[in-house]
């Protein structure tokens, strides 16, 4: 792509964003909680999303890494820090022998794979930075197998477009069933090279107030987007049926789901 190429991209974008107008719920007379107006925050985060992307960073830039002597002494759990699922009490009571990770969804390979499956993966270390929305942030060293890489082995299918994580951990009891943590990310984020399933954290197994055995790193979001204790991954082409439909466990309680920085 050429430069002037690019540059007519991110005007058009930047057009499309400046006429909010276009997209203000009170222009078009919508009530912000009906499905039209839901479609319309929909295209505007769109929107945001493919502008970001397209001003700030090419999409396989990297997030800053840090040297060893930079790590934070201490770095604050967030979010649950012990789940009280049955299953997962049970695997953490045998250091997570029995454990395996499910890959599914819209692959041609469905994968179940234990830890000892994910450590043969070429690892990737990293010393990076986490963010957090409430406004800390901590680094740290991970390690773990890139999820391109296990996606590759999985083989997804042509119609897949999002990757879903599924956890362990229940943030609230919601009356509507939709209180246990997911996440989802595109396929661009998922195939970055800084984007790994990690099992350790600053050269020891990942602590169980950290997502222990598995948790996202996706080094150019937010902290929310980094689930933890994940315990399935499935390839989907969208999520408007999973959870309320935003994408997210905080998604759906009114956070961005594309929470680049």
């Amino acid at each position: 792509m050429t430069r002037e190429t690019k540059l007519t991209r991110r005007e058009t974008l930047l057009k499309l964003i400046a006429g909010g107008g276009a997209l203000s719920l009170a222009g078009c007379g919508l009530d912000a909680r009906s499905p039209a107006a839901l479609a319309v925050l929909e295209k505007a985060e769109t929107l945001t999303r493919l502008a970001q992307r397209a001003l700030l960073a090419p999409r396989e830039a990297l997030a800053r890494e840090y040297r060893p002597q930079d790590i934070s002494s201490y770095f604050r759990p967030n979010g649950s820090t012990a789940p009280d699922d049955a299953d997962y009490q049970d695997a953490a009571a045998i250091g997570f022998a029995d454990w395996r990770l499910e890959v599914g969804g819209l692959v041609d390979n469905p994968l179940k794979l234990s830890l000892a499956d994910l450590r043969a993966f070429a690892p990737r270390t990293q010393i990076t930075r986490h963010d957090c929305v409430e406004g800390w942030s901590c680094i740290a060293q991970w390690k773990g197998a890139r999820l391109a890489s296990v996606l590759a082995a999985a083989r997804p299918k042509p119609a897949a477009r999002f990757i879903a994580l599924f956890c362990a951990d229940t943030l609230e009891q919601s009356l509507d069933g939709n209180g246990r943590y997911y996440e989802t990310i595109d396929l661009v984020d998922a195939a970055h090279p800084q984007t790994i399933l990690a099992y350790e954290m600053n050269g020891a197994p990942l602590p169980v107030e950290h997502g222990a055995p598995l948790r996202l790193r996706v080094e150019r979001q937010l902290g929310y987007k980094m689930a933890k204790y994940v315990m399935r991954i499935e390839a989907i082409d969208g999520f408007a049926a999973l959870g309320r439909g935003r994408g997210g466990f905080w998604e759906d309680r009114g956070y961005e789901w594309y929470a680049g920085i």
